[in-house]
């Protein structure tokens, strides 16, 4: 992508450059070779002549007819320049981005961020000796850093953020001695970060490095530099520890490196400190009590490293800190019950000490931190019950306690949080039913209570939270029919509802959510037939996603869910924002459903996933199977599906999985459509036969899946247990045969009904 810096005429490749490149060199020399003349002729197309008055360049565009011939010819290199830059003509007074000195006109500020500008930055710019601020942020130029810019003597402001350069920081710019920013952060410059940028300026305040490859030791000469204020070496390959640093530093920003050793205490920086980031890194040992002394700290994130033993009572931070994120350690004992000097003036909006090891109950004192608005303790060891006074804390818009051994009920006060936006519960031992008061959460997107013990329906209260976007209810005790609270959840993305005790009818409205991803509904007692003749008219289930790719899942269940707050500078609040990543698919294995499978369900072509196996399902596969051209998973396992297998299943380039075991599809399966690469997918079928290579027809099919189709399983969207030949599912192989008769599967299906 790069190219190596030439001449300045270099890169004029065309006859027309050529010409205007040598009208900008005689604008710029024309003056000392012939000084009593303040006019001169030039040929622009090599036919017409035109007359040029240097006075009148100059009083028209205000700059000085040097500096403007450099901005010419800068422009000239550039890329798709013509509409940024539409307005740099001689006739204009005001050049957009350019600042000039009034007395002088010489160029002292040249400001084109987010100018949509590319190629290389032209040498030329070298020339412009009299600026002071040099910003070509948020655009796409690329090759190196010209080594020249170090002439810019008077350079204060300097930024090259956002952009493709590479190579290393030129050693020239240690001549820059007057620079208070630089800002060469989100490139691709890798080496080190050379010794002398402690050195060369000591004026330097902002110091910004961030979103490169740099690697080794941070330079000890940066420890040392005192006019330094902000430091960013963020998101880059450093090593070492990161040092005592010396100076009143205000921001603090080391994150996602390969940093080691332990915190230090930073006492240069007790009054001053106002951010800390740490994250991502390899810290070891314990948080000492010295950071809770840095008196101005509002943001403290040392997140994702290796800290262990338990937090100190003496750990006591300011009511001024916004921030506190822990989270991602090996930090153990008990929460602290106070960790903020005093609670009721507390600022504290967001508090993460998920993904380590505590223990013991939630303090109470949490929920006096009055300004909180998300709180993460997932993935602990903590016990006992959710405390009732949660519902103290009204700013409240995330509530993550998943992954604990927490008991007892939902607490009914929950619903003065009433700006709650995610509720998530699971994987605790909590128990009760869902209380009906919990309309009051209009504002909830996220309701996850999946793997506890919940019994009850669903109330129709539940209707009122219109704003619902995600509902896991799955693993638990759950049972009673779908009503139709449901139908009003029209911003669905993903519903789970499965290992209940649901039973009933599948409703009509089952596919009609515009928005929905994922519908699981399996390992319950639904019966009757799969509705047909209203199917979803979601994009995504007709369409699929086709902005990413699905990484692969263990069961439909599975999903991410990525929350990410992020403070919001002018105000003490934060914006939340989450990305959910699931396989596009539908769910309904495991339960009583019998009947043809419908055509319009298999005609929702965007689906990536679809499970019906375990169930009384008969009759012939729809034909309309072949739509599904974005299917990678397919089970319709342990039915009473009949007729031949269908041809157009090969035709689906994207299916890994595929299960059509245990039914009673009949005749010939040819092998060179391509069925040799689903290995048992086809044993328990007693009529059927895969043709061999000589004139007969092999009806031995292996009982369980091979190697591959194994592979296929643990590392496709299908989970493991789905396929597993249990007890039950040898009862079901022992009367196959008997079940392919629709007299025999009626009584079946009647006395199997009753049982449950």
């Amino acid at each position: 992508m790069a190219e190596t810096w030439g001449s300045v005429f270099e890169p004029c490749r065309t006859s027309c450059l050529l010409k205007v490149s040598f009208f900008l060199l005689f604008v710029l020399f024309f003056p000392f070779l012939n000084p009593y003349s303040s006019a001169f002729a030039v040929s622009f197309d090599g036919n017409t002549t035109g007359v040029v008055n240097l006075e009148t360049v100059n009083g028209s565009t205000g700059l000085d007819p040097n500096d403007m011939a450099l901005l010419l010819l800068f422009k000239l290199q550039l890329q798709d320049s013509s509409q940024s830059l539409s307005n740099w003509d001689l006739n204009v007074s005001n050049w957009t981005g350019v600042t000039r000195s009034n007395q002088t006109g010489r160029v002292t500020g040249l400001n084109l961020s987010r100018f949509s500008l590319s190629g290389q930055v032209h040498t030329c710019l070298c020339n412009l000796t009299f600026l002071e601020t040099l910003v070509l942020s948020h655009n796409s130029f690329n090759s190196s850093i010209p080594s020249c810019l170090w002439k810019l003597w008077s350079l204060r402001n300097f930024d090259l953020s956002y952009n493709f350069f590479t190579g290393v920081i030129p050693n020239t710019f240690a001549s820059i001695s007057q620079l208070t920013e630089l800002d060469l952060s989100h490139n691709m410059l890798s080496g080190e970060i050379p010794m002398w940028i402690g050195n060369f300026s000591m004026t330097l305040e902002n110091l910004n490095l961030g979103f490169n490859s740099f690697h080794g030791d941070i330079p000890k000469s940066l420890l040392n530099l005192m006019s330094l204020k902000y430091l960013d070496l963020s998101h880059n390959n450093l090593i070492g520890t990161v040092g005592d640093f010396r100076q009143a530093l205000v921001s603090l920003n080391l994150e996602s490196n390969l940093l080691s050793g332990t915190l230090p205490c930073l006492h240069s920086s007790r009054g001053s400190l106002t951010v800390l980031n740490l994250a991502n890194n390899s810290i070891l040992g314990g948080i000492p009590t010295c950071i809770s002394s840095l008196g101005s700290l509002t943001q403290l994130n040392l997140s994702h490293n290796e800290l262990r033993y338990g937090i100190s009572p003496r750990l006591v931070f300011s009511e001024k800190l916004c921030v506190l994120d822990l989270s991602y350690n090996e930090l153990s004992g008990k929460i602290p019950s106070r960790i903020v000097e005093a609670s009721e003036k507390s600022g504290l909006l967001l508090l993460d000490l998920s993904h380590n090891r505590f223990s013991g109950d939630i303090p109470v004192t949490i929920t006096e931190l009055k300004s909180l608005q998300a709180l993460f303790l997932s993935y602990n060891l903590l016990v006992g019950e959710i405390p009732e006074r949660i519902g103290n804390l009204t700013y409240l818009q995330v509530i993550d306690l998943s992954h604990n051994l927490l008991t007892g009920s939902i607490p009914v006060n929950i619903v003065g949080c009433f700006q709650l936006l995610a509720l998530i519960l699971n994987s605790n031992n909590l128990s009760g039913e869902i209380q009906p008061v919990l309309d009051a959460l209009d504002s909830l997107k996220i309701f996850d209570i999946g793997n506890n013990m919940i019994s009850g329906e669903i109330p129709l209260t539940l209707a009122g939270c219109k704003s619902l976007e995600v509902v896991d209810l799955s693993s638990n005790n759950l049972s009673g029919s779908l009503n139709d609270a449901i139908t009003k959840w029209s911003n669905l993305k993903f519903l789970s509802l499965a290992r209940n005790k649901f039973s009933g009818s599948l409703p009509s409205w089952l596919f009609t959510f515009q928005a929905i991803r994922t519908l699981d509904f399996s390992g319950n007692k639904f019966s009757g037939y799969i509705p047909d003749g209203n199917f979803n008219t979601s994009p995504n289930f007709y369409n699929g996603d086709t902005r990413k790719t699905i990484p692969a899942v263990p069961s439909i269940s599975a999903r991410r869910l990525d929350i990410k707050l992020s403070l919001v500078a002018d105000e003490t609040s934060l914006s939340f924002n989450y990305n959910l990543t699931t396989t596009i698919g539908i769910d309904l294995s495991d339960n009583l459903l019998h009947g043809e499978i419908p055509e319009g369900l298999l005609g929702l072509h965007g689906l990536e996933y679809l499970n019906l196996s375990y169930n009384f399902l008969d009759g012939p596969v729809p034909g309309s199977l072949g739509k599904l051209q974005k299917l990678k998973a397919l089970d319709l396992s342990h039915n009473s599906l009949s007729g031949h297998i269908p041809e157009n299943i090969t035709v689906l380039g994207n299916l890994t999985v595929l299960n059509l075991s245990y039914n009673c599809f009949s005749g010939v399966i040819p092998t060179k459509q391509g069925y040799s690469k689903f290995p048992g997918a086809f044993a328990g079928n007693p009529n059927l036969c895969m043709e061999s290579s000589g004139n007969g027809c092999q009806k031995t099919f292996p009982v369980e899946p091979g190697k591959k189709f194994k592979e296929e399983m643990e590392e496709g969207p299908l989970s493991v247990w789905v396929f597993c030949i249990s007890a039950l599912v040898s009862f079901y192989v022992g009367v196959v045969a008997l079940f392919c008769s629709s007299r025999a599967r009626n009584y079946i299906l009647q006395t199997k009904s009753l049982a449950d």
